[in-house]
């Protein structure tokens, strides 16, 4: 079952990159679960700038977050996500997941919302999206940078803004 899962995941990611007309908004609807809730890029910058902030786990891989990630981002590997990384974290504080677009990050967050996490979102369109839309991103120094891990060539179509690292 897994694996039939895992194909037709990838089939639709093929069928995404062969078709250029698609919309964003269209791919992400399609993509995700709609099993957490999503937060626009602004109201997350919004909620950044006020004393008490949420709770920001990147989901992407330790090599996309050192390339750029959210001020402040917490890094959480998808690929190996453990609960005991965010037992200390208070399950009552507002937590905003990210990865590329959120596919990833909505899987985390349904984790999340299974050990009783009460308000998480995802970000819309993930780091993409926040780049896409002129938010800052930091390096690994937490400097500013304008660099995104674009994931794959495939995926690469989606960041319009930035610059590309692979």
């Amino acid at each position: 079952m897994h694996r039939l899962g895992l194909i037709s995941y990838l089939l639709f990611i093929l069928g995404t990159a062969s078709c250029q007309t698609r919309n964003y908004d269209e791919m992400l609807n399609s993509l995700y679960g709609h099993t957490v809730p999503v937060i626009k890029s602004s109201d997350l910058s919004t909620m950044m700038s006020k004393s008490r902030k949420p709770i920001i786990l990147d989901t992407r891989s330790p090599e996309e977050f050192a390339v750029s990630h959210l001020e402040g981002a917490r890094f959480i590997d998808y690929d190996h996500f453990d609960k005991k990384e965010v037992e200390s974290l208070p399950k009552s504080m507002p937590v905003v997941v990210y990865c590329s677009v959120g596919y990833r990050s909505e899987k985390i967050g349904e984790e999340l919302q299974k050990i009783g996490f009460r308000d998480v979102k995802n970000l819309y369109g993930g780091i993409f999206q926040w780049k896409n839309e002129g938010f800052q991103v930091v390096n690994k120094n937490e400097a500013p940078t304008d660099s995104i891990h674009a994931y794959n060539k495939t995926w690469a179509v989606w960041l319009k803004s930035g610059t590309k690292v692979f």
